[in-house]
């Protein structure tokens, strides 16, 4: 069996959370609900009637679906193999989801790819610069026993 390579397992969980939270984004602009409301009526004005949240989810769906695909001017960047980067970027859409009522499930897949870049960083993985492919081993220049 092989080893389990955990940035990759994030990547295809944050992209099913990017997903998710872009079609919330769209349907809270047709049905804008705070999931807090139960609690409190205070952040209303930030769904009604200007959609602010909404556009941020949006604008977030969209940068994590370009970052973790990624697109052609992102692949091999920096950016795309800071494993940092998304542990400092994830928790941030994962609030911005968490306070749409149409984002929770997003949030939530959101916050389980965040903990496993976190685990992926913890054991020292990195992501290579070309995507989806495997850092490559160096050969061992010796007899092998």
């Amino acid at each position: 069996m092989g080893k389990l390579i955990k940035n990759h397992w994030a990547r295809l969980i944050v992209l099913a959370a990017a997903a998710y939270q872009i079609a919330a984004a769209i349907e809270g602009y047709f049905w804008p609900k705070i999931f807090w409301d139960f609690a409190t009526k205070t952040l209303d004005p930030a769904v009604k009637p200007i959609p602010i949240l909404q556009t941020i989810n949006l604008v977030f769906g969209l940068i994590l679906l370009a970052w973790e695909w990624p697109l052609s001017f992102i692949a091999g960047s920096s950016i795309h193999r800071s494993l940092e980067a998304r542990l400092a970027f994830l928790p941030l859409t994962a609030l911005a989801a968490a306070l749409i009522y149409q984002g929770t499930n997003a949030a939530l897949y959101q916050v389980v790819g965040l903990a496993v870049y976190f685990w992926a960083y913890s054991e020292g993985e990195m992501i290579c610069a070309k995507p989806w492919t495997l850092p490559q081993r160096t050969r061992a220049q010796g007899p092998r026993v």
